[in-house]
């Protein structure tokens, strides 16, 4: 995937999960078709992709790039 930002311990490119959002799914949709995207991590991201720190939400992993 060659840097491509993916979720923890999966394949699936985070924004993935935009493109869903944009084109009308709602995380839970989401989620029911990429079951490995654990909805914490997939909150996590969004939360990063608004512009919110980390550090604002202590004790959570960040997405990593594979």
């Amino acid at each position: 995937m060659g840097g491509t930002l993916v979720f923890q311990r999966t394949r699936v490119p985070a924004q993935t999960l935009l493109d869903y959002l944009d084109d009308g799914y709602s995380i839970d949709e989401f989620l029911d078709m990429f079951p490995s995207v654990h909805r914490d991590d997939a909150e996590e991201f969004l939360r990063l992709a608004r512009g919110q720190s980390h550090e604002d939400h202590p004790g959570r992993e960040p997405a990593q790039a594979a």
